[in-house]
């Protein structure tokens, strides 16, 4: 037969024939497609796997060879180093359903996909000889099938798994040595016209492959990087016997990976995936895990650190964490667990997926945008928002002139989207005992209807997030948090539940209501315009119908002007927003940005938690002792403050003011020619003709005149903006 073509093998032609598979074109020309060890030619085991056309771990027993292939096999020891990715291609998922699927297209699959045919359900049969590669069961149940043509992702009632058997590899001296077959692959070998050379068989020999069967089990193979002998005892005695291949049938296993991950789900294995096959003899020497080298010295030593668990010997020994996820190793492992704890371990469990997908294939048809979108988005995109990325969200930072929407807040009325704003509500006989335990502020002392700015420590009294507190039953309030610490103070609330056992139920609201903030001196006309007609006063709360939807307004201040923050359902927040500016037009209307934003508060010198604190940041330092009631008998963080409470604190933020430019945030404090601090906020206001700057002086005395960019700064005590706070309360 004359060769079909050539692809690359280790940069050298390697030609193949009509048919031939990588593995199989390589071997038919002596050679070995990875670095020795039995080859099953069945996609069972990791000896056969290399980098192809730049992907690695594919197995080469399994893929075609073409014209133009370059195969470069994996490292003899470790894994393969990185390469440069190969050019990326679309790739297509479709998605099916299907009452039955059936995983396997030899004799037990198709009589299980008849036997459901004939029941009137619709079945789906995934034959590996037809192309489908199924690479994993997840919940759902979903098979995930990996096709020339793309990825498959099916739903099913019901699985069912008839992959049938992989035949058990050698474990010993010699067994990682090139000339290896098993059984099945020496049939498929000798079918394909290969040259076996001087072959013998231990165990049943294949019917019809020239060979020598060899009586006895096996005691060793020999030969440098290629076999060259087997030895074998018998009754007889020991036995060595020249020879260029091995062929191995020392008996089956469950091709069972696949249904080791399915766990709980509705998945049934069938024919002879289904049976019970016996362990081989536990191994003594020699490689146990050819995908990751594992020795028997190596399970020797986990075991005697203690690890007798088959899970906990996996992970130790890193045994069946590799390509073939135990097809190889498991039942040796078993077995020799087995020898010292006198029975069998289960098999342990196998993860998705059971063959090296791309990240390509994974992530096919899933968009992941890893800052969120508010479903005001698109409206801030038409009106020609700069957008930029916040606390894990897409946010408008101006709309073209950051100015005139500064103005439109302090001089008329203004929009903000503040839907990243954290949402929780929480709920219960125990929700006071846990919110007084959680914040610094007498929680029981809020009245239904009002809410209070809090702040959220750790147990070391630094500060973590902020946000307000609204109470709207005796036991039912809804917390914000910040735009980026609204995860994270979740995850915190729950692991707190959890350690105290209270009656307490949280809901996130974060995705499911948005949030606009109606600000400005004539904020109250437009909501009035609305049909708000009382709206609620400085730091109360409601539960109203505006614009026709039922709304939650908190009129709160974080921009020193009257503000209402209407929080309402997502999906009717384009309307709202549309609404109010078509309201506000003859108000000078407008919205803000972060930009703006940022400057207005900044004016009052409100702190961004994450911009103005650090880590360690405690309510002194931030000049917030007001936040803080110590007569409580227990909150997070109390015993920590009260221990540091009467230490000096060589640090604190301070407010910062000076005529000209404001300087770049982040700008040194100098004060006596020595650098004594930073600035985290700076703007420069066109209301007070002045800079007005945040920052950190980090040595004591602290100096009421420093120097920042070459310029003389006052300490000044924010707010710097109506320190009254009287626009806030109109």
């Amino acid at each position: 037969m004359s060769p079909s073509g050539r692809f690359l093998l280790d940069g050298m032609a390697q030609t193949f024939e009509p048919g031939d598979t990588i593995a199989m074109a390589v071997v038919r020309a002596g050679g070995h497609p990875g670095h020795g060890g039995t080859l099953c030619l069945a996609g069972d085991c990791g000896s056969c796997v290399a980098r192809v056309d730049g992907i690695a771990y594919v197995r080469t027993c399994l893929t075609p060879a073409h014209e133009g292939l370059a195969v470069e096999r994996h490292p003899a020891d470790g894994p393969p180093g990185w390469a440069e990715a190969p050019a990326s291609r679309t790739i297509e998922v479709h998605h099916a359903e299907t009452d039955v699927a059936v995983i396997g297209g030899g004799p037990a699959g198709r009589a299980a996909a008849e036997e459901a045919r004939q029941a009137g359900r619709s079945v789906e049969l995934l034959d590996g000889a037809s192309g489908d590669e199924v690479v994993a069961i997840y919940a759902g149940p979903t098979v995930i099938v990996r096709r020339a043509d793309g990825m498959r992702h099916l739903r099913a009632r019901d699985v069912i798994v008839a992959t049938g058997t992989a035949e058990i590899q050698p474990v010993g001296p010699g067994s990682r040595l090139e000339g290896l077959l098993t059984a099945r692959a020496a049939r498929r070998l000798h079918e394909a016209g290969v040259d076996l050379g001087r072959a013998v068989a231990i165990g049943p020999p294949p019917e019809g492959v020239p060979c020598t069967p060899l009586a006895g089990e096996l005691v060793r193979l020999e030969g440098e990087g290629r076999v060259a002998a087997v030895v074998t005892r018998s009754a007889d005695g020991e036995l060595r016997s020249a020879c260029d291949t091995v062929i191995l049938d020392l008996g089956r296993s469950p091709r069972d990976v696949l249904s080791r991950m399915a766990d709980d789900l509705p998945v049934t294995v069938v024919g002879s995936a289904a049976e019970a096959y016996p362990l081989p003899a536990p191994p003594t020497a020699g490689v146990v895990c050819p995908c990751v080298g594992t020795t028997v010295e190596d399970l020797e030593g986990v075991w005697e650190r203690g690890f007798r668990e088959v899970e906990l010997v996996k992970r130790a020994s890193l045994a069946g964490t590799g390509t073939c996820q135990g097809s190889v190793c498991l039942p040796h492992v078993r077995a020799w667990i087995a020898a010292r704890a006198g029975e069998p371990p289960p098999p342990f469990t196998a993860r998705p997926a059971s063959r090296q997908i791309t990240l390509a294939e994974a992530a096919a048809d899933v968009h992941l945008d890893a800052f969120r979108r508010t479903p005001l988005h698109d409206e801030h995109v038409a009106a020609g928002a700069r957008m930029d990325r916040f606390g894990g969200w897409w946010r408008p930072w101006h709309y073209g002139d950051h100015l005139a929407e500064y103005r439109a807040v302090r001089e008329a009325v203004s929009l903000g989207d503040v839907s990243t704003l954290g949402k929780f509500v929480v709920a219960g006989p125990d929700a006071v005992e846990f919110l007084q335990r959680l914040y610094p502020t007498d929680v029981a002392t809020i009245r239904p209807g009002r809410s209070r700015y809090a702040l959220l420590l750790n147990e070391r009294g630094h500060v973590i997030d902020d946000g307000m507190i609204c109470r709207e039953t005796d036991d039912r309030f809804v917390l914000t948090f910040t735009t980026g610490g609204a995860g994270n103070a979740e995850a915190w609330m729950r692991d707190w539940l959890e350690t105290w056992g209270l009656d307490v139920r949280l809901m996130d609201r974060t995705m499911s209501l948005a949030a606009i903030n109606v600000t400005g001196p004539r904020a109250a006309e437009l909501l009035a315009r609305a049909g708000l007609a009382e709206p609620p006063r400085f730091l109360q709360h409601a539960r109203v119908e505006l614009a026709g939807m039922a709304c939650h307004v908190m009129r709160l201040s974080f921009t020193g002007e009257a503000s209402f923050e209407i929080h309402h359902p997502v999906d009717r927040s384009v309307e709202l927003w549309r609404g109010l500016l078509a309201l506000g037009e003859d108000l000078g209307i407008r919205p803000h940005g972060l930009q703006a934003l940022f400057a207005l508060r900044l004016e009052k010198g409100h702190v961004i938690v994450g911009m103005d604190t650090e880590l360690d940041t405690t309510p002194r330092r931030l000049g917030m002792d007001w936040a803080v009631n110590m007569e409580k008998p227990d909150f997070l963080g109390r015993s920590a403050l009260a221990r540091t409470s009467g230490q000096a604190d060589h640090r604190r933020l301070v407010g910062l003011t000076m005529d000209g430019e404001a300087p770049m945030e982040g700008s040194t404090i100098w004060a006596g020619g020595a650098v004594i601090g930073h600035v985290t906020s700076a703007f420069a206001s066109p209301t007070l003709d002045r800079a007005v700057m945040l920052g950190w002086q980090k040595r004591t005395p602290f100096p009421e005149q420093v120097e920042i960019d070459g310029r003389p700064a006052s300490v000044t005590p924010p707010p710097f903006y109506d320190p009254e706070g009287a626009r806030a309360r109109a």
